[in-house]
């Protein structure tokens, strides 16, 4: 009998057990799933995004389903930097899953400060940096579309953290690669995409958006070949690895990505509907790997025969 394949995956320095982790915005902090999802058997739970202050995100109503997928413009609400270290870390304590805290701010600087003060804490594994949310007036999205300014938040938050960091990229912009480049050049140990592509609905009868924000971020099975498309471009420009995200309901989904080329996946959207998508992933890439004779998960990725 054959032993199962070595789903171990590295990004950086960070060691999962597996590739599948749990997108930001769509897992809470952790205890809203722990009822629901075994985090341990998670390659990583990646919270919801952290700034220095505390914020009540977008009036409602600040979500509406579309026919595949969800727009959203929920306007990254979170506790703050130090509620979430009082009220979150000691939960997080007695879970061995690794731990990544996505981090936002409204100038560079304080996308340092944030990453300074998480850096002194043990049980935070890696920092992942919103630069492309689509869903706030200031800050995070302004970076994202703009190299040079996602050039200086990387830098700014590698001179004050020694965690592995992970720029998150938009997918609204025209050169994927550059981008993509520019933040391992500035160094970043991975990159993660795609953030929610900007959308909007409109109520025919009333002749209003659904949203109150007016336009929100499109996420779900909508954005997938998408966001397929981009992760395979980012993959061919940078030696760093890639965290691919968008649409991903099932096993074959998550296998695009990496047969595309991302080294790691994290499920977003699907959360909401089935908690244990990502375990059932887990499950499914696993098996894709046995029936194809691979030992490893690593032997897929970036297999794409063009």
């Amino acid at each position: 009998m054959s032993k199962a394949p070595d789903l171990t995956t590295t990004i950086g320095t960070l060691t999962l057990r597996n590739p599948v982790m749990v997108a930001s915005g769509t897992f809470g902090y952790g205890p809203e799933y722990a009822d629901l999802v075994d985090l341990n058997a998670l390659g990583a739970v990646v919270v919801k995004g952290i700034r220095m202050d505390a914020g009540t995100g977008n009036p409602t109503p600040r979500a509406v389903e579309t026919a595949s997928g969800l727009i959203n413009a929920i306007g990254l609400p979170g506790p703050g930097v130090e509620e979430f270290i009082a009220s979150y870390i000691p939960f997080l304590e007695d879970y061995t899953v690794p731990l990544v805290v996505n981090i936002w701010g409204t100038t560079v600087e304080e996308y340092g400060q944030v990453a300074a003060r998480l850096s002194e804490i043990e049980r935070v594994n890696a920092l992942e940096l919103n630069i492309s949310c689509p869903n706030i007036k200031e800050g995070s999205a302004m970076f994202g579309t703009d190299p040079e300014m996602i050039r200086e938040v990387v830098q700014v938050v590698r001179a004050n953290t020694t965690l592995p960091i992970i720029p998150k990229l938009a997918p609204n912009i025209a050169d994927v690669a550059h981008f993509a480049r520019t933040c391992e050049a500035a160094g970043a140990d991975a990159i993660s995409l795609i953030n929610s592509v900007p959308a909007m609905a409109i109520d025919i009868e009333t002749r209003r958006p659904l949203i109150a924000n007016v336009t929100g971020g499109l996420t779900g099975p909508a954005i997938h070949p998408i966001a397929v498309k981009q992760v395979w471009e980012a993959a061919a420009a940078v030696d760093i690895p890639v965290i691919g995200m968008g649409g991903i309901c099932t096993a074959a989904d998550a296998l695009e990505f990496m047969i595309a080329g991302a080294t790691a996946v994290a499920v977003g959207t699907a959360n909401f509907t089935n908690p244990n998508t990502a375990i059932e992933v887990i499950g499914g890439i696993s098996d894709y790997l046995a029936r194809h004779g691979h030992q490893q998960a690593s032997a897929i990725v970036g297999s794409v025969q063009i």
